[in-house]
């Protein structure tokens, strides 16, 4: 079984050049790894800055794009060229041809994720995109906005997603805040995306070391809840039919499984 690294993840999303050189100059004192969000204003209403934003900063820590747009294909060379380690695109956007888009990506040396909306079922993860994708990432808001309101029960998704799929990185991202990371934690994911908890708070390392910390009482605990309404449980077994590399013998109630993660420990605030 491999090992995936717990990290809370800063999120950047901003429509201003002058705004995202500042936030990741913040986000390189407390993180070795941050999420670009880009949005185009089709797929999501809100417009943000572009690869030749990011190009133009002089990155000094590893990141990756969100790419909340329409088409990600014209995207991807521009954001190989900027730098960034991982490309996340959304399910919602390519559909049938996310295997193309993931293939594209892939090629490239980089790493390829999926994101799937709050309403996108756990289904769609077939076995042939996921056994080629280095992460899968599930929106807990409507993506493109800072601020949005928490959606709970995509914890159920994931939790069922993780009893399936024990080796396949997780994250989640929007509404984590202080009051929820620790629940957010014990749902099965390893990566944790926050954007406004950290960026809009006074202090943007004292609130990532307390976001790490909060979600680190998650991690430890373990106490991942799985699904037994009847809705899950179909979900479950239509999953597993998807997806014969990461069946398990019983639905959900069985013994859950094990799964080993590394702490990410970030550097120490300057």
């Amino acid at each position: 079984m491999i090992n995936l690294i717990k990290r809370v993840v800063p999120a950047v999303l901003t429509d201003s050049p002058a705004a995202l050189v500042s936030m990741l100059r913040c986000a390189e004192i407390f993180s070795d790894w941050v999420q670009i969000d880009i949005t185009d204003g089709l797929f999501v209403p809100s417009i943000s800055i572009t690869s030749k934003d990011i190009a133009g900063v002089g990155m000094k820590i590893s990141w990756e794009a969100h790419l909340m747009v329409q088409d990600p294909e014209k995207y991807i060379e521009d954001f190989y060229l900027a730098g960034a380690k991982r490309l996340t695109i959304h399910y919602e956007a390519e559909k049938g041809g996310a295997s193309d888009v993931i293939e594209h990506i892939t090629s490239l040396g980089m790493g390829a994720g999926l994101a799937v909306n709050p309403e996108t079922p756990v289904t769609v993860l077939n076995d042939s995109l996921v056994s080629r994708l280095e992460s899968v990432l599930f929106l807990a808001v409507h993506p493109g906005f800072y601020g949005a309101k928490f959606m709970p029960e995509v914890l159920e998704k994931i939790s069922l997603f993780r009893r399936l799929c024990p080796d396949v990185s997780i994250g989640i991202d929007g509404g984590i805040k202080a009051s929820n990371i620790t629940r957010v934690a014990q749902s099965g994911v390893n990566e944790i995306c926050v954007g406004s908890a950290i960026f809009a708070q006074p202090d943007t390392a004292a609130s990532f070391v307390e976001l790490t910390s909060l979600a680190l009482e998650g991690w430890e605990n373990k106490k991942i809840d799985y699904p037994t309404s009847r809705s899950n449980m179909a979900s479950a077994r239509a999953l597993c039919a998807v997806m014969p590399n990461f069946s398990y013998s019983t639905l959900p109630g069985a013994d859950a499984p094990k799964w080993s993660m590394p702490i990410a420990t970030p550097p120490s605030p300057i």
